[in-house]
C-alpha cells in the first residue's frame, strides 16, 4: 500500500472487521463510517489486494474444543534461517502460530496447543530436530485479543497524533 495511505474510513473498516468480520456487513460499516455500501466494498477489496487484510479466520477457544494446554516455546534459530523456518514450523502438528522476534536471544516464538504434555513434547522434539534451540517453555492459562485501538473511529485518530 505504498501509494495509498490508510485513512480514517480504512481504519474504521479494519476495526469493524476485527470486531466481528462474520456478522458485520459492508452496509453496517457504511452506516458507521458515513459512506456508501459500494465504497466500503471497494475499500475492503483494495485492503485485501494490497495485503493489509491478509485473510479471515475463526477465533477458536482451544480449551473448550478439547485442547486445554497452550504452550509458548521460545526458540533460537540462526538469524539467516529463522524466517525461512517459519513455514516448516507451522507444519508441525499442534503448532498454531509462529512469531519472528527481532530482539533478544530467542528469535522465534512458537505457540502450540494440546490435550496433555504428551502432545506438547513432540512439538519441542521436532523443533530440536529442525536445529532450533528451545530456550524456554511457558504454559498459558488464557489468551484474549481485541481490535487495534488506533483503528477505532470513536477513539484516537491520525489527526490526534
Amino acid at each position: 500500500m505504498a501509494d495509498e495511505r490508510i485513512d480514517d474510513v480504512d481504519r474504521a473498516i479494519l476495526y469493524a472487521l476485527q470486531e466481528d468480520a462474520r456478522n458485520t456487513s459492508s452496509g453496517d460499516i457504511a452506516e458507521r463510517t458515513g459512506t456508501s455500501d459500494s465504497t466500503v466494498r471497494k475499500r475492503i477489496q483494495r485492503l485485501e489486494s494490497d495485503g493489509v487484510i491478509k485473510g479471515y479466520s475463526a477465533s477458536v477457544d482451544y480449551q473448550k474444543s478439547g485442547y486445554p494446554l497452550r504452550m509458548l516455546l521460545y526458540c533460537t534459530a540462526s538469524i539467516s534461517e529463522r524466517g525461512d523456518l517459519i513455514p516448516d514450523v507451522l507444519e508441525i502438528d499442534g503448532v498454531i502460530s509462529v512469531q519472528e522476534l527481532v530482539t533478544g536471544e530467542q528469535n522465534l516464538l512458537v505457540t502450540a496447543v494440546g490435550e496433555s504434555d504428551d502432545d506438547i513434547t513432540p512439538v519441542a522434539q521436532e523443533l530440536l530436530d529442525m536445529g532450533l534451540t528451545v530456550a524456554d517453555e511457558v504454559l498459558v492459562r488464557t489468551h484474549e485479543t481485541t481490535p487495534f485501538g488506533e483503528f477505532d473511529p470513536e477513539g484516537r485518530t491520525a489527526d490526534d497524533a
